[in-house]
């Protein structure tokens, strides 16, 4: 599997545990777009440009089925995820920090010569999906380098109190860029 299709399986795994939503004037935290919870469930529609002749989109469930002993939220998808402090993260990668800031940025180191590096682009993004209209968004951009001429680009919209509403992967070669996968949520239930 190639580091951005880990980064998408990641991001799609898991999503959402309740977390008290922030009121005017407090700031969030990662844990409230990314709420995690035993019982939670998410239904992406894939409308990826290589898809696109076949017809009707598929759909992706993924359900968080257990915690483990080390406080990671198991999902359908062999995905672990947790809220660590000030970042949700994975086994391998930090996905989304505080401050919830445009122009935020980390890093996360995944292998020996395996470096990704996210951004916060942008914040009180409105996001239309075919399960509804989020405000208040996040949007996180994550470079991963594939070669010495070309990357992988991550883009992951993340809207309060839901989890990821949105995914697009590119593909960009010698400055020229591609649309590999495009996700967004069609239905979610939160416990």
């Amino acid at each position: 599997m190639t580091r951005a299709a880990a980064v998408l399986a990641a991001a799609l795994a898991a999503s959402c545990s309740h977390h008290r939503a922030s009121g005017p004037g407090e700031t969030r935290s990662p844990a409230d777009y990314y709420p995690l919870a035993v019982g939670n469930e998410w239904t992406y529609v894939d409308r990826s440009p290589a898809l696109a002749p076949s017809g009707t989109p598929p759909e992706r469930t993924v359900r968080i089925l257990s915690l483990t002993a080390d406080g990671f939220y198991r999902d359908s998808d062999r995905g672990e995820l947790r809220a660590d402090g000030d970042c949700l993260r994975d086994r391998s990668r930090r996905l989304l920090c505080a401050p919830l800031q445009a122009g935020r940025t980390w890093v996360s180191v995944t292998g020996v010569s395996a470096t990704e590096r996210y951004e916060v682009v942008a914040t009180g993004e409105r996001a239309e999906t075919p399960a509804g209209t989020f405000r208040d968004c996040i949007r996180v951009r994550a470079h991963v380098r594939a070669g010495s001429k070309a990357e992988n680009v991550l883009e992951l919209t993340y809207a309060p109190g839901v989890g990821l509403v949105r995914l697009e992967t590119f593909a960009v070669v010698e400055g020229k860029s591609w649309l590999q996968v495009s996700a967004e949520l069609k239905s979610y239930t939160l416990r």
